[in-house]
């Protein structure tokens, strides 16, 4: 069978025991004494066995075991969530529970029964569980489709878990939409994925949707505080606490960096270790270099940085870094956020104070610089000269902040203007003694003349030397003398067009259409005509339509198409004739009597070829031996 189903197990070794004393977290040897052929990693030796260990998803266990005990399963489950949250160990503790002979009252298996000793050893048949990222074609969902026809031998359900859903193909997912909607009443499907967007919405509207969460920090700080209790291993919380962050809501992560922290300090995990495993810088340093910062000492960052970077540490991570560390002072400035500050245990009061020393407008503007350095990190040349240029704006970020606040102590918020700004300036009244008012109308244009200044000379042997002499700007009316009137714009004008020697043209008003001047004006354009076009536009008749439309009507196309021709000439003619470029005029064919056109005028481009080359033979043959081919 080519479907790949590999049915899950456990290490009985592990669980047996457990099992028989009704522990539900299983008693093992030593983290670090298991030898290395029967080490078993923590994510495997401690995944939970019943909903009551699940960690951190109680609204889900919860709801799976109401209805389990109300007897309300669906047939398809679709769990969904980060990675490392508990989808694929919630599938398989629902499908050994729905199975389960002796079904305690609480929801939970009993772990005696045959099936979930069955279950427990790995020899279960009634569980099936399917990798779609690596079985993902329509022959392996046919496969699974044809398993789904035999009832089980054993037990109420089969249950069927596929692991990372999002990974079959449209193909596939359409080859398990009937079997889906529809399964035997024995069937229950589980899906589990990471990518919830990636699924058909055909398949989402089939299953019953559970949302895993991220585990909290706290949740996953009292479970590794579990296990390494149980594993007798010293471990600081603060270094728990690392570890939880680290593993960003994710238990299998955090279970995997503790295993690595064990092995690396040979059973003992402490702060200072943890950090230096996990390549997390201190954040002592964040405190000493936010001290340089605010007394502006670039020196001192500028060697703190350098004594981080020969550590090891990238920029971009220092710039991450330290603009999380600038975000836990901000929310520490609100005692409401408190809930929000994630560090570890002992630094809330050290974040509190240093907090309350720097102000609001600080903090918020050193996290934009520092959000705006570390997205151009990766497009920087010099890395290293990048973060340091980051660190020199900071370190005069407070000199900036303080020469923007005002006498009163309030900062001032500069606006910013797009677009040009007009510049303000006031309009000086001319010197001149009262005239008479003119019309409002009118428009007046004034220049600005500087006062005439009296030519002094001064014999050639002598220097003499005199003070500059101030003009006076006086505003007189453009193209008059001292004692003349003013004179309006217009008049002004026409003066310069006179001077100049233009004539100045008055426009005509606009006049309507009359039918007797339209006549004379057809007539007049008809006579620059050739005689074969003037006898078509004799024959036309002019119609008016209204004011400033007229038809025109002929006999036949080839009329229409004559007047056609003239269209752009005719109608300007029109329009000057009547100065009034809205006039607009329409061609109509109607039957007639016949009018005589010239033969070249009938005759289509083909037929006008075939009549030249009938005149003139060469033509034909100089087509047929340049083998042309001719646009007809």
């Amino acid at each position: 069978m080519s479907l790949k189903i590999s049915v899950f197990s456990f290490e009985q070794d592990v669980h047996n025991n457990s099992l028989k004393t009704g522990n539900s977290k299983p008693e093992t040897a030593k983290l670090h004494s298991v030898s290395m052929d029967k080490f078993i990693v923590s994510a495997r030796k401690y995944r939970p066995q019943a909903f009551d260990t699940v960690v951190g998803q109680s609204h889900i266990t919860t709801t799976l075991k109401n209805a389990i005990k109300n007897n309300q399963l669906a047939h398809a489950f679709l769990f969904c969530g980060p990675r490392g949250v508990g989808k694929t160990t919630c599938a398989r503790i629902l499908a050994k529970t729905i199975n389960c002979e002796n079904l305690q009252l609480d929801g939970e298996a009993c772990n005696e029964c045959h099936s979930c000793k069955s279950f427990n050893e790995g020899t279960s048949l009634n569980i099936h569980e399917l990798d779609a990222a690596s079985n993902n074609s329509v022959d392996d969902i046919r496969s699974l489709v044809e398993q789904v026809r035999f009832a089980p031998q054993a037990g109420k359900y089969k249950v069927y878990i596929v692991d990372e859903v999002h990974m079959l193909s449209a193909s596939a997912f359409n080859a398990f939409l009937k079997t889906l909607e529809e399964p035997p009443s024995y069937a229950i499907f589980i899906l589990a994925t990471t990518e919830k967007h990636k699924i058909l919405p055909t398949i989402l509207s089939r299953c019953q949707i559970f949302d895993f969460k991220r585990i909290t920090s706290n949740d996953t700080v009292e479970h590794l505080e579990a296990i390494v209790e149980k594993e007798e291993i010293k471990a600081e919380k603060a270094a728990l606490q690392v570890i939880a962050q680290k593993s960003e809501g994710c238990m299998r992560d955090a279970l995997s960096i503790l295993d690595k922290i064990v092995s690396f300090t040979s059973g003992t995990v402490t702060y200072q270790n943890t950090l230096e495993h996990l390549n997390i810088l201190d954040e002592d340093y964040y405190f000493r270099l936010l001290d340089c910062l605010l007394q502006q000492d670039m020196a001192g960052s500028m060697l703190l940085f350098d004594e981080i970077n020969r550590k090891g540490f990238e920029g971009d991570l220092v710039l991450n870094g330290f603009a999380e560390f600038i975000r836990n002072l901000l929310v520490s400035k609100d005692a409401k956020a408190a809930a929000l500050l994630d560090v570890v245990e002992g630094m809330q009061e050290k974040f509190t104070s240093t907090a309350a020393k720097v102000s609001v407008s600080y903090l918020v503007s050193a996290l934009n610089i520092l959000n705006d350095a570390e997205i151009n990190f990766k497009m920087a040349r010099n890395k290293r000269l990048h973060v340091e240029l980051c660190l020199i704006k900071l370190n005069f970020l407070q000199q900036a902040i303080e020469l923007a606040a005002d006498n009163t102590g309030t900062l001032v918020k500069k606006k910013r203007i797009e677009g040009p700004v007009a510049y303000r300036y006031k309009t000086l009244q001319p010197l001149q003694p009262k005239q008479p008012q003119k019309p409002p109308e009118e428009a007046k244009l004034y220049v600005e003349q500087p006062k005439p200044q009296p030519k002094q000379t001064a014999p050639p042997t002598q220097t003499i030397q005199q003070p500059i002499a101030t003009t006076t700007r006086v505003l007189k009316p453009f193209g008059s003398n001292d004692n003349t009137t003013r004179k309006s714009l217009l008049d002004v004008l026409k003066e310069k067009a006179a001077e100049t020697g233009r004539e100045i043209s008055v426009v005509k008003e606009a006049e309507l259409l009359n039918l007797e001047k339209l006549q004379t004006c057809w007539d007049s354009y008809t006579e620059r005509l050739t005689s074969t076009s003037a006898m078509t536009f004799k024959a036309a008749r002019l119609t008016l339509e209204t004011d400033t439309t007229f038809h025109v009507t002929v006999n036949s196309l080839t009329q229409q198409k004559f007047i056609e021709q003239e269209r752009m000439m005719l109608n300007d003619h029109i329009q000057k004739t009547f100065s009034n470029p809205a006039i607009r005029f329409a061609i109509k064919v109607e039957a007639g009597e016949p009018v005589d056109v010239p033969q070249h005028m009938v005759l289509n481009s083909r037929q006008r070829f075939e009549k030249i080359a009938e005149k003139y033979p060469l033509v034909k043959e100089l087509r047929d031996r340049l083998k042309l081919e001719l646009d007809y």
